[in-house]
This record gives C-alpha cells, sequence and structure tokens, in this order.
C-alpha cells in the first residue's frame, strides 16, 4: 500500500469518527474537508468552545478571564456574533504554552468562511493553499491545490454579492457550491495533466531556448557567482504575509553571491601547520574543491573521540576558506525547529539555513552542526534527522519549502559539516546522505607543539603578551608526556594550566 493510500485511509477514519462526534478535527483537517463534529458547524463550534473554556479556567489566570468568559458564551450559544466576539478577544491575548491561541484565530476564521464572511474565506483560501504547496513539496500531492482554489473562487463570490443572504440561502448550501467548485478544479488539473507529458516539457525548452539564460548554468548560478535564493513570499496578501514580504524585502529575487574559493594550497599550509595530525583530513577537504570557482562542501560528518580537535578543525577550515558560517551545538536540538516553524504561530521563525543565508547575505554559507548524535530522538514536534534529510539533499534542498517563507527556496549552495562522537545512533538515511571522515587523534609527538600553543592561549586569556610567555623547560615537557600520552587535547589543557599555576606558586619573588 502506498503512503498516499494509507493517508487517505486514516483521513477517512478520522471523518468517520467526527460524523459519529467521536473526534473533533483539527483546524488542518477541516482545511482538508473533513466534516465538522457531528456533521454540523453549531456542533463544531458548541463542542470546541467547551473543551477550550474548560482548559483555560483550570489556568485560573486573571488574563485569561475575558477568553474564558467568551468560550463560555459561545458553548451555551453558537452564534456569528459568539464567534466575531471571541476574535476581538483573541486579539489583546498573547500565546503561552497550553492555550493554542493561533490555532484559536485560525479555527474562527474557518467558522466565518463557513458562515459567508468573504474576508474569512480569502484567509482560509490562503492557508488552504499554503498546505496544499507543502504537499506538492513533499510528496507531489496536488489534492489540495484544487480545495484552495475553491476557496479562493468562493471568497470572490461572497465578495462580489450584493446580498449574501440571497445569494447563498444557508450554511449547507455554501457547503455544495465549495465542493462543486473543488470538483471542477479537479477535473481541469487532472486533464491538463494528461495533456502535458513530461516529453512536452523537454521539448518546450529545446525549442524556445529564449527561455534559458545564457548567462546562467543548469544549477541557477550566473557568471559572476550569485544565485536567485528567494524567488518570491508566499501567501503575501495575509497581515504575516505583508511583514514577512517587508522583512525579506531586500532578498525577493535578488541575486545573492556564492563564497569564491581561495587560494587551497595556502589553506593547506595553514591548517597542516595548526592541525599536524589530521593532515589526511584536510587533504580529504580541499580536494572536492580543486578547480572549483565557488566553496561547497558535500555532506561531511567528523568521526572522534571527545577532545581530539574536531569542532575546532571544522571552524578553523571554514575561517580559512573566508566563508560565512553558523556553530550550532546539537545538545539543545530535539524538534524540527532547525527547518523553520509557521508564520502563523507567535514563535514563528525562518529555517536555519534561510537565517543564514539572510543574516550573512550570501547564497552559500556553510552550517557546522556539532555533535550530531546528541540531537533528541523525540517526535512530539518533529525531529532534527528527519529535517536534515531534505535538506543535504542537492535536489531537494534546490526547492526547499520554508514554513516561515511560505515559498520554495534555493538552499542547494549551503555547505554542512558536522562532528560527531559516535555515529551508531545517527539515522541510517541521514548517514547514508554524508562522508564520515574518522578524525585523529593528536599524538605523543605533537605534545611540544599543542602545550606550546596551549600555554600562549593561557597568556592570552590573561591579558598579556604571548610573546612573554616563558617557554616550557624540558623537565616540564617530560612531566607532561608521562601524564598525557596522546588523545583528548581537553585533558592536555588542563594539565598545562595545573603546571603553569604550579609554576605562578613556587616562582622566587623579584
Amino acid at each position: 500500500m502506498s503512503s498516499k493510500d494509507s493517508q487517505d485511509r486514516h483521513f477517512s477514519r478520522r471523518l468517520n469518527a467526527a460524523v459519529q462526534g467521536l473526534h473533533l478535527p483539527s483546524e488542518e483537517e477541516l482545511l482538508r474537508g473533513m466534516n465538522f463534529f457531528r456533521g454540523d458547524l453549531g456542533e463544531d463550534i458548541r463542542e470546541y468552545a467547551e473543551r477550550l473554556w474548560r482548559r483555560v479556567r483550570k489556568r485560573g489566570d486573571l488574563a485569561f478571564a475575558s477568553l474564558a468568559a467568551a468560550l463560555e458564551e459561545l458553548s451555551v450559544e453558537q452564534s456569528e456574533d459568539g464567534v466575531r466576539s471571541l476574535v476581538k478577544v483573541l486579539d489583546g491575548v498573547d500565546e503561552v504554552k497550553g492555550v493554542p491561541i493561533e490555532a484559536c484565530r485560525l479555527r474562527c476564521r474557518f467558522y466565518l468562511a463557513s458562515s459567508g464572511d468573504p474576508d474569512a474565506a480569502a484567509s482560509i483560501a490562503g492557508e488552504a493553499a499554503t498546505v496544499a504547496l507543502r504537499d506538492i513539496n513533499q510528496r507531489d500531492d496536488l489534492g489540495m491545490a484544487g480545495r484552495a482554489l475553491a476557496w479562493g473562487v468562493m471568497a470572490c463570490s461572497l465578495a462580489h454579492a450584493a446580498k449574501v443572504d440571497s445569494l447563498y440561502a444557508s450554511r449547507r448550501s455554501l457547503s455544495r457550491i465549495l465542493q462543486g467548485y473543488e470538483r471542477d478544479f479537479e477535473g481541469a488539473i487532472k486533464r491538463a495533466s494528461k495533456r502535458r507529458e513530461p516529453e512536452q516539457e523537454e521539448l518546450s525548452v529545446i525549442n524556445n531556448p529564449a527561455e534559458v539564460d545564457d548567462d546562467e548554468t543548469p544549477d541557477g548560478v550566473d557568471t559572476v557567482g550569485s544565485v536567485i535564493v528567494f524567488a518570491s513570499v508566499g501567501n503575501d496578501a495575509t497581515s504575516e504575509g505583508k511583514r514577512v514580504v517587508k522583512e525579506f524585502e531586500k532578498f525577493v529575487r535578488r541575486r545573492l553571491p556564492l563564497p569564491d574559493a581561495p587560494d587551497l594550497a595556502a589553506v593547506r599550509t595553514r591548517l597542516t601547520t595548526e592541525f599536524p595530525w589530521a593532515i589526511s583530513i584536510v587533504d580529504e577537504m580541499l580536494k572536492g574543491l580543486v578547480g572549483r570557482k565557488h566553496v561547497r562542501f558535500r555532506p561531511a560528518i567528523l568521526l572522534g573521540t571527545p577532545g581530539c580537535g574536531k569542532t575546532r578543525f571544522s571552524r578553523r577550515l571554514i575561517e580559512e576558506l573566508t566563508v560565512p558560517y553558523e556553530l550550532v551545538s546539537c545538545g539543545g536540538l530535539s524538534d524540527s525547529a532547525l527547518g523553520g516553524t509557521a508564520r502563523r504561530w507567535s514563535s514563528g521563525e525562518p529555517s536555519l539555513a534561510v537565517m543564514a543565508v539572510r543574516r550573512h547575505q550570501c547564497a552559500g554559507p556553510a552550517i557546522i552542526l556539532d555533535e550530531i548524535e546528541k540531537v533528541g530522538t523525540s517526535r512530539h514536534n518533529g525531529n532534527v534527522h528527519d529535517v536534515l534529510v531534505g535538506l543535504l539533499e542537492k535536489e531537494t534542498s534546490a526547492r526547499w519549502f520554508d514554513p516561515y517563507v511560505e515559498s520554495n527556496c534555493d538552499l542547494s549552495h549551503l555547505s554542512w559539516l558536522m562532528t560527531a562522537n559516535e555515529v551508531e545512533s545517527v539515522p541510517a538515511v541521514l548517514r547514508d546522505r554524508c562522508r564520515i571522515l574518522r578524525f585523529p587523534e593528536p599524538g605523543p609527538e605533537h605534545l611540544p607543539f599543542l602545550a606550546s600553543r596551549i600555554l600562549e592561549k593561557l597568556y592570552l586569556e590573561q591579558g598579556h603578551d604571548p610573546r612573554w610567555a616563558t617557554p616550557l623547560e624540558g623537565y616540564e615537557i617530560d612531566a607532561l608526556a608521562r601524564a598525557w600520552t596522546g588523545g583528548s587535547i581537553r585533558k592536555l589543557e588542563r594539565l598545562v594550566e595545573m603546571l603553569v599555576e604550579t609554576r605562578e606558586r613556587y616562582r622566587e619573588p623579584q
């Protein structure tokens, strides 16, 4: 059974439960065409208002007194005026954990749209279009497209009706008209899909060479090394959409530069001098950049023991290549927020990749995910691994749908570099998309070099010129060698700190 068939059967079961009064549909399920609770708008309003009223009342918060009163009134008498009163109260209430204010606003708009309000219907058309676009991008499913278009036509018809009551006699007739529009659009989409075969699309490009930009390569990069990351901002007619349009106005349809590749020989010299135990990793990472005009790595995981220097190496590699970057500790990541949050929520924000592009005004920044194995595996609010799978594939990242921008973004030019102490807990689907490079540990032969560098770092942290640091004596190096035989640099740092403290304590007074 296909994934779509399974989803359709799941939806059908929940729809039957909703009609029987066993399941209160969610906002997205209503957008997807699920019937109201017990098949009646009034029953849905009553059930939803009563449930949310009980939740708000339990909090005992005076800030929600007006909200509780509006919900209680609506649970007793279900009316359009009662819904509008609730909408006004919601405008003065902030989103808090446990009280879904934004979801309640969306549900109220759905109630009003189902009662014949043209503005609410237009808003629902935009929400449905957002869901439809997500379905198309994630699984090539056009099922919601017809419903979104149907809501758009319904909104237009309501707005142009001189007398809504005479045009639409009842809520039931509104529902029938909406379903008729939806069937019309679904039929038109199927007919258009059958007429236009994939071969025709290829021929249209061949026969119309003017459609191809001569200054652009197949992946959208022009001759001077820039690319359009944000072609548009979706659903820009709503208040949230207008805010996002203003936020991204400097970036939409503007070409952003890609990081130019520097002199790789010079980069190699500096990195091998700083990390003499990791020469093989330096060569492996730079090998893929030979002959390229711009810097972009294939996703890689540097696997090594704690303290071997892989995080510092990752940062220094990106710095030497003069690529803007973000360093993210994965210890605090447990949900899909890395992939962005929908703009309608108070916590809405773009995906990490989109924020990096915007912050650095660069189409190809690097993102370093430190200790990827420490990502939380709960799927309560999504999962980081699931988000990364789409971002690491060039084909899908070139059309990445950001839930905040609500449009496809070209994130295929970013470089992803991860570190890990072990990869057994990292899902196989993610490992398959990355090179896994074992980062070596420094050995005892690197002790004199590392100890002197750590000593300089200590003097800098104390505000002194490192040139005035007294070099380590032979007997001090021997003492360190007995305590440290290679491995964690952090352990060696603690030993050097203890040695310096001992040296200062027993220094003869001048």
